[in-house]
Formats: C-alpha cells, structure tokens, sequence
C-alpha cells in the first residue's frame, strides 16, 4: 500500500507526537438541533443542543502535510505568503487578499472558478468587546454547511453577485465544492488551535442538521455526534504564512471527503498567559473543471 493511502490509517497516525485535549460533541437528541447567532427572544435558549466533552487524541499532521489531500481526508496545508499588512483592514481584505487566495485555491484545486463570498475574524480578546464583527473561537465539533444548505447557499451568494439564474444553473452542472481557507493573521497561533477531523472516519449518522438562525435568514449547519472511529489533526503553532484548506461542502456524492468536521480545542501545552488567537477564514466557491 502507497504511504498516499496509508498516510492517516491508524498504524501511521498513532506514530505522531499528539496532544490529548477536549473536543465537545452534540448529545444525540430527538428535536431538530437550533443555534441562534444573536442574543434570542425572552425565554428562548441559544442553543436547545446539549454537549459532552471527550478527551482524545489530536495529531500533529505537519509531518504528513504532503500526503495529506482535500479530496480524501478533507483537508490540506501549505505554506503561502500574503501581502496583507493588516488584515483587521476590510478594505485590504477583498483589495488584496481575496485575489491571493483564488490564486492558491486554483492551484491547489485545479479549479477552473473561485468565488469567495465571505470571511470571519476571530480573537476572543476583541470579540468580548463587540469590536468590528470580530468573533470567538467556535469550541464545538460542526461542520459549516449541510448536503441542502451547501445548495442553498450557493444560489444566495451567486445571485447576490449579480450572477443570472442561467449561468447559476450552468455553474451547478459541474461539481462544486465549499472551502474554507484558514490562517493565523498576526504571531503563530498558541492559543485554541484548531483540529479537523480525517473525513474517511466519519460515517453519515454521525452529522446532525440544525437550524442555524440569523436576524434575517435561517440557515443550516451540521453538528457532530461522538464517534470513537474520528481521527483528529492539528499543525501546531500556525504561522502568518501557512494556510490549512477545509472542505465543508462537496457536490459529488461519491467523493471520499464531503463534509470535514472541525472545532477549536483548550491546548494543553498553550501558556498559561498565551495571547487570545488571531485568525481569517474565508468562505469560498471552488469549481472543478467538467470531465
């Protein structure tokens, strides 16, 4: 068997250093799971999901960054150089960024379009004082989007492009996939590191919908049940130059990655006095070429 194929079966996976930490997974439960992004009407919780925190191993995939790949455990790294200063700077986000990272999305992918169509910043520090948007860490297995909202979603943000119905419909005759391309934006992350979960150890009664609400749409993530099979992976210390790739949607049904679960983790070996974690993701479309 070629180490391409080996690379994060068990025999291989348990020879790399790891950290035992906390993931938090959804209590399976009979009612459709509901999120609200906003504080919600009197009387009505957050969240009607209930959690359970699991300590597992979390690999350390740099050393098998290489033979890692989107296509067969969801998710991918490489180191990539950005001419962003300040990336708390919307403006220079989309001016400059964005450009950046459809560049590197076709080269990785082999995409033949790349539509980003949104981003989040995150610093727990800055979140705390409602600063521009700025959001914590998300502390809970999920995954961005479900097999109908991946749908749902693509036809909102084309539209909102200005994109007609027709090349929409012609756009969604070949594959697409949603990925998420995720840094560090200031010094390497030390605290909440994030973990993604190898794709191939996940199994579909594992993903749970829910309703996620907004202040003026509702839309529809997965959340995650504990399966002992997951497989989790982090690259320490993310620097400014790196970037890990996460595909949380995928429209060919048969592909060995569709949805890859990931969560922020309480590092064991962060510092006690760690600086809050700086990081961007982007939200993109990525097109594949027709066969």
């Amino acid at each position: 068997m070629s180490l391409n194929n080996q690379v994060i079966d068990r025999p291989i996976s348990q020879e790399l250093p790891y950290v035992e930490a906390n993931l938090t997974y959804l209590t399976p439960m009979a009612e459709k799971l509901v999120n609200y992004t906003y504080k919600p009407p009197l009387g009505i919780h957050r969240t009607n999901g209930t959690y359970q925190t699991y300590k597992l191993p979390i690999y350390n995939a740099r050393s098998i960054s290489e033979n890692i790949s989107l296509d067969r455990e969801g998710f991918a790294f490489t180191e990539h150089y950005s001419n962003v200063r300040n990336f708390y700077d919307e403006d220079e986000i989309r001016r400059t960024y964005y450009p950046e990272a459809e560049q590197l999305l076709k080269e990785v992918t082999g995409a033949t379009k790349v539509v980003i169509f949104d981003y989040t910043l995150r610093n727990a520090g800055q979140s705390k004082l409602g600063e521009n948007n700025i959001k914590e860490p998300v502390k809970r297995v999920h995954n961005d989007f479900t097999a109908k909202s991946g749908y749902t979603r693509v036809h909102l943000e084309l539209a909102a492009q200005g994109i007609d119905n027709d090349e929409i419909d012609t756009l969604l005759q070949q594959r697409f996939a949603i990925i998420n391309v995720w840094r560090a934006i200031a010094q390497p992350i030390q605290e909440s590191p994030l973990a993604v979960c190898d794709a191939q150890s996940i199994v579909s009664t594992d993903l749970i919908a829910g309703d996620l609400v907004y202040r003026d749409r509702v839309g529809e993530t997965y959340a995650v049940t504990y399966n002992p099979e997951h497989k989790w992976f982090y690259f320490p210390q993310m620097q400014r130059d790196e970037a890990l790739f996460i595909k949380c949607f995928d429209s060919a049904e048969d592909a060995h990655a569709r949805f890859a679960a990931h969560t922020a983790f309480e590092d064991p070996t962060s510092l006690a006095d760690a600086p809050p974690r700086e990081s961007i993701e982007l939200r993109t479309f990525v097109f594949y070429p027709t066969p």
